[in-house]
């Protein structure tokens, strides 16, 4: 992944800052600094959250974050007095307000009126998906007008979170300019996905756009193409993307509308969009707040089952990571508030997908496998469902689906907030069948992504042992002890319940091995 603000570019993959190609030397901390910030432009990042994602929740003092913060500024030509690109918020935190490239980012939408923005909150997310526009004559291609996104109604009205128009409504508006306020207004939705097909020679081009109706702003957009001969595989691909992106971009862009908003005045629907979005964050304060957010949701709908499954996320990853020292109470109220998720919404992937994790915790491979299995038989595109597959696989000994399912998780969802974890899965794989010189490279990869935690970094250990780069070990492991002095191979063998094996005893072996 790259990110580029003019003229830099940030490549995550490689670790790397470059000015106009030429790679620029920052510090590796400095570094994870600033992909940290601008990996979160869209929010400001707390002065605790760095805290534990650089300094692995290390007692630092304001002046070293101030420090850090400088040099961030100065590697990519900022200061304290412009903050053109990093932004101090004063007390509180940093936020990256520089216009970046890629990722795309959407263009910034107009502010809504008052009853508009009352109504957004009011209601689950809604979206009427448009017949394509064909631009030109694109022969062989012109099917995929109508039939892509007949396709997408299908398979976005499997996200059960969504409301999805119905064809007979959106495919009055294929003719005639696109007015999306007037389409919002008729349709009473708060997003449109619009697009157009296109055919050049032998190629066959395809753009999408998902916009938010009261603004006209783009919240979301891609292009894709491919040759003619490939037209009904590229229209399976383009529908698998679609789905999976917006399961991202819409939960985001609804986090963002409720930020703004007490807890106590926040709908259901917009306290579990915030809540999704402090949980993602994986950190001990905002794990905190996105219970707290869960419960608000629950309590103004008390059947609202995917804040139920929210709130037993929250309680996994206290198991997870140790935010809590009571773990086998936290794997039980994860598994309890995961059944009773299920129970009242029994088609929600999301409710599957924690009763699986729930499972995951207590050992039991074979019944978190068939729980996220039912996950991604709903939802075939559910990047996340499919990653947690991907982990338990390789937990159960078969490291070539595991990284197999991981593959097609980040083929899906490029931008998830748990994309180090898909890599760190392919990291693991490679572990386990002796490929560790790939092993490492994933590995070293995922734990210096934004976002990634202990556990990722104890993979990077074993990894870079067996890789023999001795050197590379010696670091992360002084890393996880200056965070956990006392954590143990027993810490990560109680979050990664390997099943009895071959694979166990690889991994068993590594950690005696690197002191843990």
């Amino acid at each position: 992944m790259i990110y580029r603000f003019d003229p830099f570019e940030l490549d995550v993959a490689r670790f790397e800052l470059r000015r106009g190609g030429t790679p620029v030397p920052v510090e590796p901390q400095v570094l994870s600094l600033l992909a940290l910030l601008v990996a979160n432009r869209d929010r400001m990042v707390s002065k605790d959250e760095i805290i534990e994602k650089i300094w692995n929740n290390r007692v630092v003092s304001e002046a070293a974050i101030a420090s850090r913060i400088k040099s961030a500024r100065k590697a990519i030509g900022d200061n304290g007095l412009q903050q053109r690109l990093v932004r101090t918020i004063h007390g509180r935190g940093f936020r990256f307000v520089g216009a970046v490239i890629f990722p795309a980012q959407p263009s910034a939408p107009a502010a809504p009126s008052d009853a508009l923005k009352e109504n957004a909150l009011a209601d689950r997310p809604s979206i009427a998906v448009l017949p394509l526009r064909l631009l030109g004559d694109a022969g062989p291609a012109a099917f995929l007008a109508d039939a892509l996104a007949d396709e997408l109604i299908a398979d976005l009205s499997r996200l059960r979170w969504l409301f999805v128009i119905a064809r007979g409504s959106s495919f009055r508006f294929r003719e005639g300019p696109i007015d999306h306020q007037h389409i919002g207004q008729a349709l009473g939705v708060r997003y449109c996905l619009t697009g157009s097909v296109a055919l050049s020679d032998e190629g066959i081009f395809c753009a999408i756009d998902l916009v938010e109706t009261a603004s006209g702003g783009v919240i979301w957009a891609e292009r894709y193409e491919d040759r003619v001969t490939n037209v009904h595989a590229m229209r399976r691909d383009i529908a698998a993307n679609v789905v999976a992106a917006l399961e991202t971009s819409i939960s985001l862009h609804e986090s963002q509308l409720a930020r703004s908003r007490d807890i106590s005045q926040l709908s259901a629907w917009s306290a579990y969009h915030a809540g999704l979005d402090h949980m993602f964050r994986f950190n001990r304060a905002d794990n905190q707040m996105a219970a707290r957010l869960f419960d608000r949701a629950m309590q103004a709908d008390p059947q609202f089952a995917r804040a139920c499954a929210g709130k037993s996320f929250t309680h996994f990853q206290n198991a997870f990571l140790g935010y809590d020292h009571d773990h086998a109470g936290q794997v039980d109220a994860a598994h309890r508030l995961a059944e009773r998720a299920v129970q009242i919404d029994r088609l929600d992937p999301f409710c599957h997908f924690n009763m699986g994790r729930s499972l995951w915790l207590n050992g039991d491979l074979a019944g978190s496998l068939d729980w996220l299995e039912q996950a991604t038989r709903i939802s075939p595109s559910y990047a996340q469902g499919i990653y947690s597959k991907a982990w338990a696989r390789t937990l159960s000994g078969a490291p070539e689906q595991g990284e197999s399912d991981a593959l097609l998780a980040l083929r899906l969802s490029p931008l998830d907030p748990l994309r180090y974890a898909m890599i760190a899965t392919c990291a693991l794989s490679h572990v386990l069948r002796g490929d560790h010189g790939e092993a490492a490279i994933l590995a070293e990869r995922a734990a210096r992504s934004p976002g990634a935690h202990k556990h990722i970094a104890v993979i990077a250990a074993i990894a870079t042992h067996l890789a023999g780069r001795s050197d590379h070990c010696l670091r992360w492991l002084a890393a996880i002890r200056q965070s956990e002095p006392h954590y143990s191979g027993r810490d990560f063998l109680r979050s990664f319940p390997f099943a009895p094996g071959v694979a166990r005893e690889t991994i068993e072996r590594a950690l005696v091995d690197i002191g843990l």
